[in-house]
């Protein structure tokens, strides 16, 4: 093993370019996700823990590990690597066009259909049905379901808990925390639940975006925020022709501030910051 080959990491454990390319792949072939070797010290550090958490001496015995049939590590490695930042009406203007086009909508008609894809641990399911519930409060009366996914199996459980700790809505007005929250108390001070009318909308449900999807609904708008950053062009194109044909002319399609739509679908016209209506 020479120098190019052993991470410089740290002096804990080696990672080799031959690991990290197993790594990659397994990564790729899981999630879609395109580690670049710029995501080796990343890798690295995410892992390495792991390593820890099981008390293993090498990468070697963790791939390994990994690799083996219906492995039970496998929902740790998926964790592991996949970016979890979110928070409760994160990028907010895209709530407020949410909030008059639900409006709009039932108007005209009494069906709503919403995905979250990549919900995480349900920020933003949960800040899409508390908008839900301020534009139309009587949405009972609709049948409006909120479909909200996620890869990692982690995440899912605690989005479907629905309890945060309560430093999570500190920069939230004091009447969203009432609509939304109710506040813990003895073993559950410190924390918040959400309300049981905004729970009620959704739908939790662990899926793989690179996989086949068993839903076959129309929806109105589809949320998928920070996500495909982390895939290459290819997929891109893959996943958001896959969106398109889950979506009838004029539904809409919200994406990150950090991603767009260039080089990658023709199926949507932009009509709002990283806001898309398909054609």
């Amino acid at each position: 093993m020479n120098a190019v080959e052993t991470a410089s990491h740290a002096s804990e454990f080696n990672l080799t370019s031959g690991q990290f390319q197993r790594i990659r792949a397994l990564v790729l072939k899981l999630t879609g996700i395109h580690l670049t070797e710029e995501k080796r010290q990343l890798a690295y550090g995410r892992y390495a823990k792991r390593l820890r958490a099981l008390n293993l001496n090498n990468f070697d015995d963790y791939l390994c590990l990994v690799e083996q049939e219906d492995s039970a590590e496998l929902d740790h490695f998926i964790s592991a690597i996949t970016t979890n930042f979110t928070g409760f009406f994160r990028e907010p203007h895209h709530f407020e066009f949410l909030k008059q086009h639900v409006k709009e909508l039932l108007a005209k008609k009494s069906q709503l259909r919403i995905w979250s894809a990549g919900c995480s641990t349900g920020e933003e399911p949960y800040t899409i049905a508390m908008t839900l519930l301020e534009a139309v409060p009587n949405i009972g009366r609709y049948d409006c379901k909120i479909l909200a996914t996620d890869l990692d199996k982690k995440v899912l459980a605690t989005a479907a808990e629905g309890r945060y700790p309560l430093e999570k809505l500190q920069n939230l007005p004091l009447e969203v925390k009432r609509r939304g929250f109710v506040k813990g108390s003895g073993a559950n001070a410190g924390f918040v639940k959400v309300r049981s009318e905004v729970a009620n909308l959704i739908h939790f449900r662990q899926l793989n975006l690179l996989h086949d999807w068993p839903m076959k609904a129309a929806f109105d708008v589809i949320f998928c925020r920070n996500v495909v950053i982390y895939f290459d062009k290819e997929v891109q194109k893959k996943l958001f022709k896959k969106f398109s044909q889950r979506q009838v002319s004029g539904a809409h399609l919200v994406i990150g501030h950090s991603e767009n739509l260039a080089n990658v679908s023709d199926d949507y016209r932009i009509v709002g910051r990283t806001i898309y209506q398909k054609k």
